[in-house]
């Protein structure tokens, strides 16, 4: 099944279903007026979303052709977002880059931060920027929506709590992390409002990609036309979802609509290429001594997605702008 929300003036929008193959929609306004309301009420709505959803593939209720350019974020606010990094390549470059050692239990505990959640940008919204000297880079990124998980959930237990999968473009302002990290108290001005992909995924969807809690799926991402990324998502992401949940709830629950990002994709075979400019940057300098790639600037262009055996694309394409604003 695959969800969405489109524009309607509010805030939350209206909760949509989309055709697997990304042409049509129907809404499901009469199921839940908003995808926030399905997830506080899922046991009850998911059955009558998929009864849906298999109306419209069989063209047995009235549809709408779809247009990616009016659809917010599947969750345009979220109660929570936070976020991994799972992919051990990815914190062992961007440390690196830094000049920062990777932290001793790196393999051992996972590594998050709490994003805002409050304002996301939508999959075709530009990406504000006020200041290029701030180093504006993507991070191309596997997510999760959660339903109501308690306190302790253990990760063999965790997999129940997963309710939809998205990807996410994670914008981060490079020049501004080490400072922020030096006073030992985490981002904040260098994590600006995060992007996510069109359509948000129940796991079966996925078929066979999905398994053992991780997407294995080539992350796909095009910076001003050129692909620059086709990175394996599935093997090297060193802690699954379900180990990500069990430590957010070491020492509270999370409520329905938290949305928990995977990190960075990244690979260490470098023929896969890069899913941030950080990772590029570090290579040029241990290959050249110092980075050569400018961070993204006005005008730069960004599109992220993933692709199936089949060349479809499943969440639909992040495709950004990045724009100067004062």
């Amino acid at each position: 099944m695959k969800l969405a929300t489109l524009k309607d003036g509010t805030r939350d929008g209206r909760l949509i279903v989309v055709k697997r193959d990304n042409s049509a929609y129907a809404l499901a306004t009469n199921v839940a007026l908003t995808l926030q309301a399905a997830l506080d009420d899922w046991d009850a709505r998911e059955p009558q979303l998929r009864a849906l959803a298999q109306q419209l593939e069989l063209d047995a209720v009235q549809s709408r052709p779809l247009d990616v350019k009016a659809l917010h974020a599947p969750l345009p606010r979220a109660y929570e977002w936070v976020d991994g990094s799972a992919y051990i390549n990815h914190v062992l470059l961007v440390r690196k880059a830094r000049n920062a050692e990777p932290p001793a239990t790196l393999r051992t505990d996972p590594l998050v931060y709490q994003g805002g959640s409050g304002d996301f940008l939508a999959p075709t919204a530009d990406i504000p920027l006020r200041d290029e000297a701030w180093g504006l880079d993507f991070e191309s990124e596997v997510c999760v929506v959660l339903g109501d998980t308690p306190m302790g959930t253990q990760a063999q237990d965790a997999g129940k709590h997963i309710k939809l999968v998205m990807i996410a473009n994670d914008v981060s302002l490079r020049n501004l992390i080490p400072e922020e990290l030096a006073k030992g108290f985490g981002f904040f001005q260098s994590k600006p409002a995060t992007a996510f992909g069109p359509f948000a995924l129940t796991p079966d969807e996925l078929g066979d990609a999905w398994r053992d809690g991780r997407v294995h799926l080539r992350m796909r991402s095009t910076l001003n036309g050129e692909l620059v990324g086709d990175a394996d998502a599935g093997p090297e992401m060193h802690f699954s979802f379900p180990e990500l949940i069990q430590h957010l709830t070491r020492t509270r629950a999370f409520t329905a609509g938290t949305i928990l990002g995977s990190g960075t994709v990244s690979n260490e075979d470098r023929s896969r290429g890069i899913s941030c400019l950080a990772e590029r940057r570090m290579i040029e300098t241990i290959d050249e001594g110092k980075p050569k790639t400018a961070f993204m600037k006005p005008g730069d262009t960004i599109d992220i997605e993933m692709l199936d055996a089949e060349g479809h694309s499943l969440f639909g394409r992040i495709s950004q702008t990045v724009v100067k604003v004062p």
